[in-house]
């Protein structure tokens, strides 16, 4: 009896290192204004898809995208059928620039019912106080989501590639994030790359959750011991509804901590 309780148990284990992603489903969910019929673990496609190792984005029940003008329009009922639970929206970038999209996405997702965010791309050419007025201007109240702060090295600008020291990304990110949290009454996000994590100490904001951007591993392999609430795991993403590829992104837990989670509660 005891051989056979074994290979049982033996048997029982490796059926669950094999196990593969469950199929989505459509999950209920409290009705509010960010949460309905959630879609769980859905099967996006991916025009560069990763072989990963360890744990799998779709591992995760909860995603999301994030998008800016070059998704053009949205289709954002199939969207969210297909499972996007979830967008952040870029709305402004330094002090003079606005995406022409974000007033059209943004009433789009609030029509279909898809919990929005908007994020704010960071240049360091101009005070913090000067790019929070900007996207305050631009951004009403009354989003489901946090907003974002996109803290990264900007290499590629026409305009601006100053790189300054840890210690001033840090202040600048800070007197951002006090602005905005006081206009909208909830701290922003702060969305940034691994170079950026690392050569920045921009981790070491107190009271701040972290978007890592990580296309080739977990998040607790490239930045280990870092916390995070979402994970941009892919930027090459298909998604039903939308034309070309796509930021996909997941959501640390599980659908009854996202629940919480948009109505203020930080996930565990």
């Amino acid at each position: 009896m005891r051989l056979v309780l074994s290979l049982l148990l033996m048997m029982a284990v490796l059926v669950s290192c094999g196990r593969r992603a469950p199929e989505p489903r459509p999950t209920a969910q409290p009705a509010t204004a960010a949460a309905g019929s959630l879609v769980t673990y859905p099967r996006f496609g991916d025009a560069d898809p990763h072989e990963w190792e360890g744990r799998a984005p779709g591992s995760y029940p909860v995603h999301g995208i994030d998008i800016s003008r070059w998704q053009g329009d949205i289709d954002w009922r199939t969207a969210r059928a297909s499972g996007v639970s979830f967008a952040f929206i870029k709305a402004t970038e330094g002090g003079d620039l606005a995406d022409p999209m974000f007033e059209n996405h943004r009433r789009g997702a609030r029509s279909a019912g898809v919990p929005w965010g908007a994020y704010h791309y960071f240049y360091f050419c101009r005070p913090a106080d000067v790019q929070a007025r900007w996207f305050i201007r631009h951004v009403p109240k009354g989003s489901d989501l946090p907003h974002v702060l996109d803290m990264e090295w900007n290499p590629r600008s026409r305009t601006c590639r100053k790189r300054p020291d840890g210690a001033t990304v840090r202040a600048e990110a800070r007197r951002f994030l006090d602005i905005l949290e006081r206009h909208y009454g909830r701290r922003p996000i702060v969305y940034t790359t691994v170079d950026f994590y690392q050569e920045t100490g921009i981790g070491r904001l107190r009271g701040t959750e972290f978007w890592l951007r990580s296309v080739a591993g977990h998040p607790r392999e490239v930045y280990p011991g870092a916390p995070w609430t979402f994970w941009q795991y892919t930027g090459t993403g298909l998604v039903p509804g939308i034309s070309g590829r796509v930021d996909i992104n997941v959501f640390r837990g599980g659908p009854e901590s996202w629940s919480r989670w948009v109505s203020g509660v930080p996930a565990p």
